[in-house]
């Protein structure tokens, strides 16, 4: 786990660092990790209602701007007027129709589609503690750092999911084509760790269970190891600047935020110890 990387070139201050990339990395270590389960896909926004209807949890704040929590009361949107649909389909959904030649049965199935698309794509802008509530709900758990990095990194440590040279292009880092930034999970087939492990180099970042902290070994000094930022792994969408770079994109690369943090490029995927629990089973049945 982590790596030897040194920041030969320098890329540490040009990029606005005071010390050289990859300190935090260090040093490569072993880690003795028992046989665990990591989700082949980020959690979507459908899986994320499920959970909100189940709980009453309060929804993203996105959901509330691109019109997705209206998904929860699905059945009610039937039920408005042609003046209301137009109005949710131009300004609320912002579908590139013209709505005023469609029927009230023509504004309803731009508006199912549209929520099926949403459906398709990675919750965002939920915090830690969305995240771990999610997973405990599901019977599962937020994979460890360790987890996480051994599911993205393969045996043979790979620097990204799917080998050890950067390709543009094998991920959604900064592509301008989604509309929404995100992209429907699974998208990018050869964002694929070797354990088939989908997106973990692009779409977005993900929190995972860990306080921010050195390694063991480490010599690293920070203000920002303790208790107060939880980690983050993985590549992003909305990564600009020199954060859209390779460099940041590896699978050892590591990034913190304060838990109660909710960005548009960050989500979550969920882990379980090997033998799942009973709540788990309960919900991938129901989810069946």
């Amino acid at each position: 786990m982590g790596s030897d990387k040194l920041d030969t070139e320098k890329n540490g201050p040009e990029y606005g660092n005071i010390k050289p990339l990859y300190l935090d990395e260090h040093p490569q270590h072993p880690v003795d990790l028992p046989a665990f389960r990591i989700d082949r896909y980020e959690v979507t926004n459908a899986d994320y209602r499920a959970f909100i209807a189940a709980t009453g949890h309060p929804p993203p704040p996105y959901w509330l701007s691109n019109g997705y929590v209206l998904s929860l009361r699905k059945g009610d949107i039937g039920k408005l007027d042609d003046g209301r649909l137009r109005a949710l389909v131009a300004d609320i959904f912002r579908i590139d129709v013209d709505s005023r030649t469609l029927d009230h049965a023509g504004l309803l199935k731009a508006i199912d589609n549209r929520l099926g698309y949403l459906d398709t794509l990675p919750v965002i802008e939920v915090s830690w503690h969305d995240a771990h509530d999610y997973c405990d709900w599901a019977g599962k758990r937020l994979p460890t750092e360790a987890e996480w990095e051994k599911a993205a990194r393969g045996s043979h440590a790979n620097e990204f999911p799917w080998g050890d040279q950067w390709h543009a292009g094998y991920s959604n880092s900064g592509d301008e084509y989604w509309e929404d930034g995100v992209a429907p999970v699974g998208t990018y087939p050869d964002d694929r760790s070797p354990y088939g492990v989908m997106d973990m180099g692009g779409n977005v970042a993900e929190w995972v269970a860990d306080w921010y902290q050195a390694y063991p070994g480490s010599h690293e000094v920070s203000a920002a190891f303790g208790k107060q930022f939880r980690v983050i792994r993985g590549g992003a969408w909305g990564r600009e600047g020199h954060y859209a770079l390779h460099l940041f994109l590896r699978a050892a690369y590591r990034f913190n935020l304060r838990p109660n943090s909710r960005l548009d490029d960050v989500g979550f995927r969920c882990a379980q110890d090997a033998q799942p629990s009973a709540a788990a089973t309960a919900h991938s049945a129901h989810a069946q």
